[in-house]
């Protein structure tokens, strides 16, 4: 099978990615094989392809938004039939023994409000510890994989794998909430509240979509023009460059952007009591902060994990529901490494996605 491989990390424009021909996986006991019909692109595969994000072994292929059929059932596996559409997202395994993972009771899998399996000490994640869907097939564990809503093609199913869910974690963050917590019953949870989206890219136009839906006034401060123009189409109240404060003062925050520089701002932002989320994986480092200016008042700065299968589940439901409006641009496989560089150079409108064999759009 054709497959990319982070082969030398470095900047993009160096080409650390490599395409090769690899076997196609065979599936392990309890694991699924699914033909890969599209993958998303996410920044946390630039942030790998660069080295800001380490390896955890040379030559694993990237991606983690990864629609497919299943293809192949290995020992044991039951939970799809051959010919089922399912996502495989970032969260791959985790250990279900430490203390994280049981918390909310034994078998929890994430679905009590206290269980806290996205904070597992022994975690594993596609497309950094183990192949992702930069390629033509993928292998998971069927405990990991989701049955995708009707409602989204495969391109546009894509991002919601991470992007969405990701996002959606931030947004429950930022309220103050973990997922789950007063969950699906209030449907306008946001009502009356002012939210602030620093950077606007995938994760971001999804989750101002289910902020705006539970009745947030969104504001959006981004870089990119067309990224702010597609802010207020989506209908966020003000679209500002980079540097510049929103209208009014935040009752919560969330940065997308991988910038220690802008958390400073957000956190000035805020209102009193407000909270500020930060949802990357990366990012660069942050300034001085002076307690009066940012943090006095009950501000409260809290960073975002990965996430929990519970996430997945509520965030694809309410997806769903809306249903959200996924914005992507699409690239061949075989263009994946010019998709990272226009990831880079903030030229993807929405989210990237890349077709393999067979993908829908």
């Amino acid at each position: 099978m054709r497959a990319w491989i982070v082969d030398q990390p470095g900047p993009i424009e160096t080409g650390p990615l490599r395409l090769v021909d690899r076997p196609i996986p065979e599936p392990g006991p309890g694991e699924v094989r699914v033909r890969v019909r599209t993958c998303g692109v996410c920044r946390t595969d630039l942030h790998l392809a660069e080295g800001d994000l380490p390896p955890r072994r040379h030559g694993v292929i990237p991606g983690h938004e990864v629609v497919g059929v299943v293809d192949a059932h290995g020992p044991g596996a039951s939970r799809f039939a051959l010919g089922d559409r399912i996502g495989i997202a970032w969260l791959r395994q985790v250990c279900g023994v430490c203390r994280f993972c049981k918390r909310g009771g034994e078998g929890a899998r994430g679905d009590a409000p206290d269980a806290q399996e996205n904070l597992c000490v022994a975690p594993r994640f596609t497309g950094w510890d183990a192949d992702g869907g930069y390629a033509e097939y993928a292998v998971i564990d069927e405990a990991y994989a989701y049955p995708l809503p009707g409602a989204f093609d495969d391109d546009h199913a894509a991002p919601l794998l991470c992007a969405g869910i990701i996002g959606y974690r931030a947004l429950r963050r930022a309220e103050g909430k973990r997922p789950g917590e007063g969950g699906r019953e209030s449907a306008r949870r946001w009502e009356g509240k002012r939210l602030g989206i620093y950077g606007f890219g995938a994760s971001a136009h999804l989750a101002a979509q289910i902020a705006l839906f539970e009745g947030a006034t969104v504001h959006v401060v981004t870089r990119a023009a067309a990224a702010r123009r597609h802010a207020l189409e989506l209908g966020a109240a003000s679209a500002r460059p980079a540097g510049q404060r929103p209208p009014e003062r935040l009752d919560a925050a969330i940065i997308f952007a991988p910038a220690g520089e802008v958390v400073p701002d957000a956190l000035a932002a805020l209102d009193r009591g407000g909270t500020l989320a930060i949802a990357g994986i990366h990012l660069t480092d942050i300034p001085t902060l002076r307690y009066t200016d940012h943090l006095f008042y009950e501000r409260t700065l809290t960073s975002v994990t990965a996430n929990t299968r519970a996430d997945g589940e509520e965030f694809l439901a309410i997806a769903a529901q809306i249903p959200i409006q996924v914005t992507v641009t699409p690239f061949l496989l075989d263009e994946a490494d010019a998709a990272l560089r226009a990831l880079a150079a903030d030229q993807i409108h929405g989210a990237g996605v890349l077709r393999a064999a067979g993908g829908d759009g």
